[in-house]
């Protein structure tokens, strides 16, 4: 079994957190090859990066050193996962996707955040150790 908050450094696709945060990637890609989503370059463009960020981040920030600089990255992507979220209602509102999608992305990436949230309060209290 997995765990949010992963006891070494290191193993970033062992963190449930990072395999969350995939799922999500996955589903905003594939939402985006739809309809009127596809066409808006801008905005599809700026949610797959965001959504690629949160993973990236949370891998990086595992491979390194320290728990303090882990936790500068798990930050970034917990900013990114703001970001998603911010896009999706954007989405939403113009009509790119409809209620049950949009629920069930900003669900998801609302607890990518949530763990990212756990993630980092656990490593600052391992700085401490």
């Amino acid at each position: 079994m997995t765990n949010y908050f992963g006891s070494k450094m290191g193993r970033f696709k062992e963190l449930r957190v990072w395999q969350d945060s995939i799922q999500l990637a996955e589903e905003i890609y594939k939402i985006t090859r739809l309809g009127s989503f596809q066409k808006d370059y801008g905005l599809r463009n700026q949610i797959q990066r965001a959504v690629v960020s949160i993973s990236s981040n949370i891998a990086e920030g595992d491979e390194r050193g320290t728990n303090k600089e882990s936790i500068y990255y798990f930050n970034m992507a917990k900013g990114s996962t703001a970001e998603v979220i911010t896009q999706l209602n954007l989405a939403y509102r113009i009509g790119y996707i409809d209620r049950i999608s949009f629920n069930e992305l900003e669900n998801k990436a609302e607890k990518t955040r949530a763990s990212l949230k756990n993630l980092i309060a656990t490593r600052k209290r391992n700085c401490l150790d």
